[in-house]
């Protein structure tokens, strides 16, 4: 099993920066693509980030691209999530997410991930 759980989270102005942290614990694979997903109250969840094992491929939601930045450090069994230039539309519940898969085309939908942590907030005030 393997077990995921975010930090870093909070309450930032518009245009601060935040960056969340994700530990890896349990029976991990160093392969595993990893993602980081955010839901709104009253909304359903979204795809914000990906990244492969060896962290040559990632990807990102239009709404973030060139805001966020999506990384990884296996020997810590991390993944980080920096986000820069937060606006009050990214206020979400954050959450970290593992694939069993080592690779597939489709990254974006909620499906191809079987692990999930609790989810930690991030508030942005205009």
């Amino acid at each position: 099993q393997v077990q995921l759980v975010e930090s870093g989270g909070g309450l930032v102005q518009a245009g601060g920066s935040l960056r969340l942290s994700c530990i890896a614990s349990g029976r991990t694979f160093s392969r595993n693509i990893m993602a980081w997903f955010r839901q709104a109250p009253g909304k359903e969840r979204e795809f914000v980030a990906h990244i492969t094992w060896g962290g040559g491929s990632t990807s990102y939601a239009d709404s973030v691209k060139g805001r966020f930045t999506i990384s990884r450090d296996n020997a810590k069994n991390t993944v980080y999530l920096q986000m820069n230039s937060l606006k009050p539309e990214d206020t979400a519940v954050y959450s970290c997410a593992a694939s069993r898969f080592e690779y597939t085309s489709l990254v974006q939908p909620s499906t191809q991930y079987h692990y999930w942590g609790q989810g930690i907030q991030v508030t942005v005030s205009s």
